[in-house]
């Protein structure tokens, strides 16, 4: 549950209270998808908080307008128009990350957690404040993603944004560059800032 309906108060429960990742487990396919390499990580990501802001944003303004039966139905059409915008921008503007993503652009429209935003907040709130909500959600879900393709491409490529950074004598870690590698890392984070909120929490 939200803390309040503030800007404040939204900002700090998608980027810590109550982050999709970290706290409420959502998303996290991507994390085996695209987090081997950071430049992959964050269009993907960008992608998602565009797609999550717009499809919460629309879907405030017109809830009234959706029957109630076939408010899942819609919510999915909308977020699907999104996404394919998104895909044609890639595909126009930065073709070779376009491919490499592949097809995880389009499977943007299966995030949960979209969907989840749409439904919870977007649904019962106006559409500045269900905006806000939805870029704030994509950046609580981008920033997790970039911790963890910092440290796949550092250990597994040496490189940070495909630049060089360790000495050619480094022993590159190719369980790094595998998919099992994302969920260990993953797994870490999750444990690592759920000690430190509860910490937070005892004090």
């Amino acid at each position: 549950m939200m803390a309040n309906n503030t800007a404040r108060g939204i900002l700090k429960d998608n980027l810590w209270t109550n982050n999709a990742i970290f706290v409420q487990i959502l998303g996290i396919c991507s994390t085996l998808a695209v987090t081997n390499k950071l430049e992959n990580t964050l269009i993907m990501a960008i992608g998602v908080i565009l797609v999550m802001g717009f499809t919460n944003l629309t879907v405030s303004i017109i809830k009234s307008l959706i029957p109630r039966k076939v408010r899942m139905i819609v919510q999915t059409l909308i977020i699907s128009f999104y996404v394919i915008i998104v895909d044609i921008i890639l595909k126009a503007y930065l073709p070779e990350i376009s491919r490499a993503l592949g097809p995880y652009v389009g499977l943007i429209i299966t995030n949960c957690i979209i969907m989840g935003r749409a439904e919870a907040f977007a649904q019962s709130n106006k559409p500045v404040i269900s905006f806000w909500d939805g870029i704030t959600s994509g950046a609580g879900y981008m920033y997790v993603l970039l911790i963890i393709a910092f440290v796949r491409e550092l250990l597994g490529f040496g490189t940070i944004f495909g630049m060089n950074v360790l000495p050619e004598s480094f022993i590159k870690w190719t369980i790094m560059v595998m998919p099992p590698s994302a969920f260990f890392m993953l797994a870490i984070l999750i444990w690592v800032f759920k000690g430190i909120m509860e910490k937070k929490e005892a004090k």
